[in-house]
């Protein structure tokens, strides 16, 4: 807000002239001019109500700003899902990552989100909420899905390859043929999961919760680390094997 200052009354045409040289009086009458019009528009009281009326202007935009916040919001999350939505069953990343990566950092449940076939390398994922997601065929290499919620997902063909699951939850997902090789599924929940087929060369598998896995048959579990006591035995039991397998 302005501060409004009154000024004094100007000195009258003789006070302003006294003891000036005749020859300056044009010059002076110019200032004198401008002194008085000054004075009368610092006195002038609907100049004063404007500079009131500019701060509450600004007082009524900042609270728009703010209670139109939520249709911002509403608005950006539209816009992220148009984006997924369109670009389903395509192959690339079509703006699938920011768009993605955006709904988690404010929390939206990505429930049955399909990017099944999409280029999503490096994608940050954590602790998204991911049931029922479709991930088939997706290239996900070093993507980051630490403490997501991955209950039911269809994984399969995904590749996986360097990226975080540590500590999701993969219940009921279907593994079948994933790329998993140096995966760090630390901790992860794999009660009903099913691996037929996958690679988990060179995966971390500490700490995994694996007694109730759905099927490991033909998954590829050479040089796992840190698996958990019977983890490997079992596996072999149940159709895994131990072949080092060609990059992919």
């Amino acid at each position: 807000m302005k501060i409004h200052i009154r000024k004094e009354k100007p000195a009258t045409w003789a006070q302003y002239t006294a003891a000036r040289r005749p020859w300056t009086r044009p010059f002076l009458a110019v200032e004198w001019i401008w002194e008085w019009t000054a004075y009368a528009l610092s006195n002038w009281t609907f100049l004063e109500v404007l500079d009131y009326l500019e701060t509450f202007s600004v007082l009524i935009a900042v609270i728009f700003y703010f209670s139109e916040s939520g249709d911002r919001v509403k608005q950006r999350h539209y816009q992220a899902w148009q984006v997924v939505n369109t670009s389903q069953g395509k192959g690339g990343s079509g703006g699938r990552i920011d768009a993605l990566q955006e709904l988690n950092a404010d929390r939206v449940p990505l429930v049955g989100v399909d990017v099944s076939g999409a280029f999503l390398q490096g994608v940050r994922l954590d602790k998204a909420k991911l049931l029922r997601s479709n991930f088939s065929a997706a290239d996900v290499r070093d993507g980051r899905f630490s403490s997501a919620d991955l209950t039911n997902a269809i994984l399969r063909s995904a590749n996986f390859r360097g990226g975080d699951l540590s500590h999701a939850l993969l219940r009921d997902a279907v593994l079948d043929d994933s790329d998993l090789t140096g995966a760090d599924l630390t901790g992860a929940e794999l009660s009903g999961a099913s691996f037929v087929g996958a690679d988990l060369t060179n995966a971390e598998l500490r700490e995994i919760h694996w007694e109730h896995i759905a099927s490991i048959k033909d998954a590829n579990i050479s040089a796992v680390k840190d698996a958990p006591t019977g983890f490997v035995d079992w596996a072999l039991q149940h159709g895994a094997q131990k072949t080092p397998s060609p990059g992919r």
